[in-house]
């Protein structure tokens, strides 16, 4: 599994067209490495939205949460791989089937192609639901268990992730939000500083950046929020 040194944010690019995305990459790279691509962006454009992505140097989250019977989900996580993608993201609820699936096809796709394998992250119970602890740290182990290198999770549950699976594993906190921001349709949010005092290593974050009237000023305050929090 790869190893964190410093929390980073990463940004959704919940955009509706490439151009609008190439915008935001333009302004707001090297300051974000890391950026989101979901089922939207993916369906409109394809690996075209991930190839504007690694021409400007940027790293890629592609986030359509892969959940399918287990042969499928596994050609899925090859290709992701043949895309040179960092991080992916696969619903654990799927079964430990469908993982495991997942984990020996990006690990057998990788070596094929001497390339690094992504960071298989899990999906729990989405921000925009309800979740009791319980439940995704049932997930959480579960996933990890089948080889999983992270799991998706809100603030509320990382803490307690943390305290309760005694193995090094990466967690992706989506829901970031300043102190007096819209949570929109999220239900369970936080500050970039509350997620890295529970234990988050990377944080997503999308309208809170992308709606702002200076998009660099806002990732800026994020970023002190995120390095105060780690200081």
């Amino acid at each position: 599994m790869q190893r964190l040194s410093t929390p980073e944010i990463i940004l959704a690019l919940d955009v509706d067209t490439i151009e609008s995305a190439a915008d935001f990459v333009d302004k707001l790279y090297p300051k974000i490495k890391i950026f989101k691509v979901g089922s939207y962006l993916f369906t409109a454009y394809g690996p075209q939205i991930i190839e504007m992505l690694r021409q400007r140097g940027a790293e890629v989250f592609l986030d359509l949460k892969y959940f399918d019977i287990p042969n499928t989900v596994a050609q899925a996580v090859s290709a992701a791989v043949r895309q040179k993608v960092k991080m992916l993201t696969l619903h654990i609820s799927g079964g430990k089937e469908m993982i495991e699936a997942a984990v020996d096809a990006a690990g057998t796709q990788a070596e094929a192609l001497k390339l690094a394998r992504p960071l298989l992250i899990g999906v729990t119970v989405l921000t925009s639901q309800k979740a009791g602890q319980s439940e995704v740290l049932k997930l959480a182990r579960l996933g990890l268990a089948c080889g999983l290198d992270g799991v998706v999770c809100s603030v509320a549950e990382a803490a307690v992730l943390r305290s309760k699976i005694k193995k090094s594993f990466v967690i992706v906190t989506p829901g970031i939000r300043a102190d007096n921001s819209a949570k929109d349709d999220q239900k369970r949010t936080a500050t970039a500083g509350q997620a890295v005092k529970a234990g988050s290593n990377f944080l997503v974050i999308g309208r809170p950046i992308l709606k702002a009237d200076n998009p660099i000023a806002k990732t800026e305050e994020f970023l002190g929020d995120l390095y105060g929090a780690g200081n």
